[in-house]
């Protein structure tokens, strides 16, 4: 965790934490606010996010179950960091063959698109984004873990993709801001032009 400089955590408290998050309520003096101001953060690992293209343009998404919202969504592959000294872009490339059964070609890059919190106003969880381009599929296929309910893998069409975004059929809030990344970078056109 790293808060401004001006800002100190006065008290906390944990609540509930396993190997994937913890539960903690934090009273941090802000400059804003130097008496203090509680609040309940939900501590979790970094993450990673790929969003794998092929060479004919077409992005490898997932479609996995989520008990959460009680869905099978679409969307693209992504991991949590295990360990802090792990690199994310080591974890990235598993991630990637883990969950759709595709690596990087041999003339391939994986090149990094930032970092973003996925969801600030309750964790600390940082991700970050890597396109890797282009693609192949890997000789022994997908290799997910049991806790993965990974029912499906395919590759779509930047325009089907953009479709699917302005049709609201992508739900995932990794997809649609790695998708918003791409196109600011220009690696997207298509999501710009879609009715």
């Amino acid at each position: 965790m790293s808060l401004e400089k001006s800002w100190e955590t006065l008290a906390s408290e944990t609540h509930f934490e396993n190997q994937n998050l913890a539960v903690v309520t934090e009273k941090v003096r802000t400059s804003a606010r130097p008496q203090g101001r509680e609040w309940t953060i939900v501590r979790r690992k970094s993450s990673v996010v790929v969003a794998p293209l092929t060479s004919a343009q077409e992005l490898i998404l997932i479609h996995q179950e989520r008990i959460p919202i009680g869905e099978t969504i679409w969307e693209v592959p992504a991991g949590q960091i295990d360990e802090e000294k792990d690199d994310p872009a080591e974890v990235a490339l598993r991630e990637l063959r883990e969950e759709t059964g595709y690596e990087l070609a041999s003339d391939g890059e994986l090149l990094p698109l930032g970092d973003f919190f996925s969801s600030p106003g309750f964790t600390d969880e940082r991700g970050f984004f890597f396109l890797a381009s282009p693609v192949v599929p890997c000789i022994h296929g997908a290799t997910h873990d049991e806790s993965e309910s990974i029912l499906d893998c395919r590759a779509f069409p930047l325009a089907e993709i953009a479709r699917m975004i302005a049709a609201s059929e992508i739900h995932d809030a990794n997809t649609l801001s790695i998708c918003a990344r791409l196109a600011a970078r220009g690696f997207f056109p298509s999501l710009t032009s879609a009715s």
